[in-house]
C-alpha cells in the first residue's frame, strides 16, 4: 500500500518515493491498480475518502459522463443516518466487484476467440452444438436411459428419421390368389340346372313305383 500524506497547504507528498504528488498521480496509481492512503501530516486521520472523491468530481467536471446521477446521489445522502446505511454500503460494495469479476472474465474469453484459429472455433462450435443436440435426444428404454450416437443429420439435430416407402403389391400373384378362390367356390358350388333336374327325376320315379 502506498502512503501519501497532505500536508496544510493541500499539497500531497509520496512517502515510497520521497516526492510530492498532484491528484492526477493519484488518479494514475488508481488506475493501476494500486492501493493506497491518504493521512493528515499532522493529526494522523484518514483523508483517503476525500481525496478519491475529489478526483471523481475533478473527472466530472473535465465533462466526464458521471457514474452516479443526481437521483442516486440524493438517495445516497438520504440513507446516511439511516438503519439501513450499513446494508447498502455492503450491497453497492458486492455488485461492484461482481461487475468486475464478470467484465474480467468477458474480456478473457475475448482474447482467447480473438487469438484462436478460425477453422478451430468454427469446430469447437460445432462440436458444442452436436453434443448438445445428443444430450437432447437421448431416449428411455427399459425403464433406463440409453445413449445414443447420431448416425444421421436428421438425428444429430433431433429431427424424426424419415419413413421408408411401402413395397408395391405384387398384381400377378394377387391375381393367382383371386383365380384360385373363385375355382374353389364353383367346384365346390352345386349347378342349379342339373341339380334341379336330378330332384325332379328322381321324385317323379318314386311316384311312380307307388302308383303301381
Amino acid at each position: 500500500m502506498r502512503l501519501l500524506k497532505k500536508y496544510p497547504n493541500r499539497r500531497l507528498y509520496d512517502t515510497q518515493d520521497s516526492v510530492y504528488v498532484t491528484l492526477e498521480d493519484v488518479r494514475q496509481m488508481v488506475l493501476a491498480n494500486e492501493s493506497i492512503k491518504v493521512i493528515d501530516s499532522k493529526s494522523g486521520n484518514d483523508l483517503t475518502r476525500s481525496v478519491l472523491l475529489q478526483i471523481i468530481a475533478e473527472q466530472e467536471g473535465e465533462g466526464h459522463e458521471p457514474l452516479l446521477t443526481n437521483r442516486v446521489l440524493q438517495q445516497l445522502i438520504r440513507f446516511y443516518g439511516d438503519s439501513m446505511q450499513g446494508l447498502l454500503s455492503r450491497y453497492i460494495e458486492q455488485s461492484v466487484m461482481i461487475f468486475l469479476q464478470q467484465q474480467e472474465l468477458y474480456q478473457r474469453r475475448m482474447r482467447d476467440v480473438l487469438s484462436a484459429s478460425p477453422l478451430k472455433l468454427v469446430q469447437r462450435f460445432a462440436d458444442q452444438n452436436i453434443s448438445f443436440w445428443r444430450n437432447l435426444v437421448r431416449p428411455e428404454q427399459e425403464g433406463g436411459e440409453r445413449h445414443m450416437e447420431a448416425t444421421s443429420m436428421e438425428e444429430a439435430v433431433g429431427l424424426p428419421p424419415l419413413p421408408e416407402p411401402e413395397p408395391e403389391p405384387d398384381s400377378s400373384r394377387a391375381d393367382a390368389a383371386q383365380h384360385e378362390q373363385g375355382g374353389t367356390r364353383g367346384d365346390s358350388a352345386e349347378d342349379p340346372g342339373t341339380g334341379g333336374l336330378g330332384t325332379r327325376e328322381k321324385g317323379r320315379g318314386k311316384t311312380g313305383s307307388g302308383g303301381t
